[in-house]
This record gives C-alpha cells, sequence and structure tokens, in this order.
C-alpha cells in the first residue's frame, strides 16, 4: 500500500468530459429551483439527518454530518434555513471555512429514502438569541447557529443508495466487524498515556452526558 499510483490517463476539459458522460435530460436541467417550496420544507421538515459541506479561501475542502431529531434544521422563508450546532470536538472546521468563504452545500437524508434534498447557498454564523431559544432542546441552547442564504434547491436520484443498499438492514455488516472508532483515534493521535480503553471510554462519556 506505500506504492503511488500513477493516474496517466485522466481528463482536463469540460468538452472531454462531455464526450465521455453526455448531457443532462431536460427534466434533469429544469429540476432545480432557487426557493425553498413546499415540496424542499416537507422533505427538510422530515429529514434528521445533513451533510454540510465547506471550503475555505485557498479552496481546500470539507464535510461535516449534522443531526438531531426530524426537522431539526428550521426553515425561515422561501430563502433562508437555519442549522443549530450542536457541542461538537471544537475543531470548528466548517465554521472556520464559512468566515473565510460562505458558500455552501447541503446534502438533507431521510432514512429508508433513497431520493435526497441538495440545498446550495450563503451562510452566515449566527448568535440572534431569539433564533437560539427555538432551537433549545433538553433545557439547552446552541452557542451559535448557521444561517443560509438559499440560492438552489434540487432532489437527487435514489441510484447511489439503490447501489449501496445503504437502507437494507440485511446488507449491513456484523457489528462486530465494523471498524472503531477508538481504535482509529488511537492510531492516528499516537498520544502518550492514552490506549484504545481509554479512548473508547471518553467517546461513551461524551455520547451519554454532551449531546446539547
Amino acid at each position: 500500500m506505500n506504492e503511488t499510483y500513477q493516474f496517466n490517463n485522466t481528463i482536463r476539459t469540460e468538452k472531454e468530459l462531455r464526450s465521455l458522460i453526455g448531457f443532462p435530460s431536460e427534466l434533469v436541467k429544469n429540476k432545480a429551483i432557487t426557493y425553498l417550496d413546499e415540496n424542499c420544507r416537507e422533505f427538510i421538515s422530515k429529514s434528521p439527518f445533513v451533510l454540510l459541506s465547506t471550503s475555505d479561501q485557498n479552496g481546500h475542502c470539507d464535510v461535516s454530518p449534522r443531526g438531531d431529531k426530524s426537522g431539526f434544521v428550521q426553515v425561515l422563508s422561501e430563502k433562508q434555513l437555519v442549522i443549530p450546532e450542536r457541542p461538537g470536538n471544537k475543531r470548528i472546521d466548517s465554521m472556520r471555512n464559512i468566515i473565510t468563504n460562505p458558500k455552501v452545500g447541503l446534502l438533507f437524508l431521510i432514512p429508508g429514502l433513497g431520493e435526497t434534498l441538495r440545498v446550495n447557498g450563503k451562510a452566515t454564523l449566527v448568535t440572534d438569541d431569539l433564533l437560539l431559544e427555538r432551537m433549545k432542546v433538553n433545557g439547552k441552547k446552541p452557542l451559535l447557529a448557521i444561517g443560509v442564504e438559499v440560492e438552489e434547491c434540487f432532489i437527487h436520484c435514489a441510484k447511489a443508495f439503490k447501489r449501496s443498499h445503504l437502507w437494507e438492514p440485511d446488507s449491513w455488516m456484523d457489528r462486530e466487524l465494523l471498524p472503531s472508532a477508538a481504535q482509529i483515534v488511537f492510531a492516528h493521535a499516537k498520544l502518550p498515556n492514552t490506549s484504545v480503553e481509554s479512548i473508547q471510554a471518553r467517546l461513551e462519556e461524551s455520547y451519554s452526558k454532551r449531546l446539547y
């Protein structure tokens, strides 16, 4: 696994790419809208999970998950939505990126549904107390939220979910065969006076006591 593969045959222009892939149908070309209509609002209200894509001013990219009870992302208007920022690991990658480059992409998922909703726009970090109060859980309100000015919305087809069988429990691996987050953190961080067991204990404490 230490050898570097050489990518010899590469595509460098959209013309080359189009000659290989082709062009979208009229339906696909016309399915994007610039606001949150009733269909988008219903989708977001039933979604407990969204992926947030950001990049900094130099183009370094990041994708971060956000999740909570269905409808935790609140639609404020046809052009605005807001995402509560719950406690995390304090790397604040997404938020640091937003400060220098407000462009974001959102991918909303609903468990069991293959289609996803894509929303693109410009983000702002907000500390409006009236908004934060509306997103309080277990008596705790977020310290801040991510407001998004919507520029584009469209539904994304289910092919990736069908190919991956993501929502089909029969395709899932046995839990004992899954990667261990604690083992990965231990191997990557290489901190003294730690063990896989101690890291696992820290993770479990965080999951049980610091979700909000």
